[in-house]
């Protein structure tokens, strides 16, 4: 949280408060003075309060809009309708190396799913950040016969902010929300997400966990070139 939005509004209507006070005491001593003295208060007041106002809304949309990063995927065809997926995550812990990962797909998009635990949003503006546990990737075709009938390929995932069995990979609200969420209000909805992009050749996309859930984005133009042109009408 950026305390300096509130720390300096906070310093300015001290002073502000100072001014008023003396400056009142001084009128109520007769002294015309006083006067200055009290509009300049009020004044660092109000100075105050706006800034307050404007830092408050700031925060409130950086804490709603954050993301972090989730895995980098990269495909590269093999065959037809047929891909080698490379799942980068980012490391469990401080300089931690990054986790690098192949697996073979069938179809023509890939699919990453996951946990997630998503908090209202006044408890994101107080600092919690959604909690994510990858499940899974898997193939995924546009025709929905070749989806019933074709080759299938799926592979569990682990990593997020909580590992295997719920053990955390860091400190992690994740377990203590789901055990106390009768008792604090906090958590909006604890649900399964996913997010899938088409596969070609070469093409790199990026995953992200919002406040709200998993987004994929290309990061390349071969990503960019399928996310274009890869999507039928029915999608």
């Amino acid at each position: 949280m950026v305390w300096w939005w509130w720390i300096a509004p906070a310093l300015v209507g001290l002073i502000g408060l100072v001014l008023l006070a003396k400056g009142l005491g001084a009128l109520f001593r007769g002294r015309l003075s006083g006067l200055v003295g009290g509009v300049g208060g009020a004044g660092f007041i109000a100075a105050a309060l706006i800034a307050a106002l404007l830092g408050l809304d700031v925060q409130t949309y950086s804490r709603l809009t954050y993301e972090r990063p989730v895995a980098t995927i990269t495909t590269r065809q093999l065959g037809p309708q047929y891909y080698e997926a490379t799942v980068i995550q980012p490391g469990r812990g401080e300089n931690a190396p990054a986790v690098s990962n192949l697996y073979p797909l069938h179809g023509d998009e890939w699919r990453i799913e996951a946990q997630v635990l998503r908090w209202k949003p006044w408890a994101n503006v107080l600092g919690l950040n959604a909690q994510y546990r990858l499940d899974r990737l898997s193939g995924r075709y546009q025709a929905i016969e070749q989806e019933i009938n074709a080759a299938r390929s799926v592979h569990p995932l682990a990593g997020g902010d909580v590992g295997p069995n719920g053990l955390p990979w860091r400190v992690s609200a994740w377990d203590t929300a789901r055990k106390y969420r009768s008792y604090v209000d906090a958590v909006d909805t604890l649900y399964g997400g996913g997010a899938y992009m088409p596969m070609a050749d070469g093409a790199k996309y990026e995953v992200w966990i919002t406040q709200s859930g998993l987004i994929a984005r290309p990061a390349n133009d071969a990503a960019r070139a399928a996310s274009a042109g890869g999507w039928t009408e029915a999608e």
